[in-house]
């Protein structure tokens, strides 16, 4: 991981986390967007990856990538790089 991603600040994650667990996910794109903007997009898939997709629990790692498709349309921001290899397309 490199050193900016290590250095997010946990409160930029966290409300992440809170509108997975809520199910809101309007406001996690709109916080996702946001994070990508400030930190670009390389950073994003860095913490995503090694911060915050580890946490997830099983149901809201299946619900995630449901997300990040819109009426069968990919979302403008890449689906970060995971443990099923580099950018995934859903």
């Amino acid at each position: 991981m490199t050193p900016v991603a290590a250095q997010v600040s946990i409160t930029a994650i966290v409300p992440m986390l809170s509108a997975i667990a809520n199910r809101q996910s309007e406001q996690f794109k709109e916080l996702e967007a946001n994070f990508v903007s400030q930190y670009g997009v390389e950073v994003w898939q860095e913490v995503f990856n090694f911060r915050l997709k580890p946490v997830l629990d099983k149901d809201s790692d299946r619900w995630l990538p449901i997300q990040w498709c819109d009426e069968g349309q990919i979302n403008s921001l890449p689906f970060p790089a995971n443990l099923y290899g580099d950018s995934v397309l859903i």
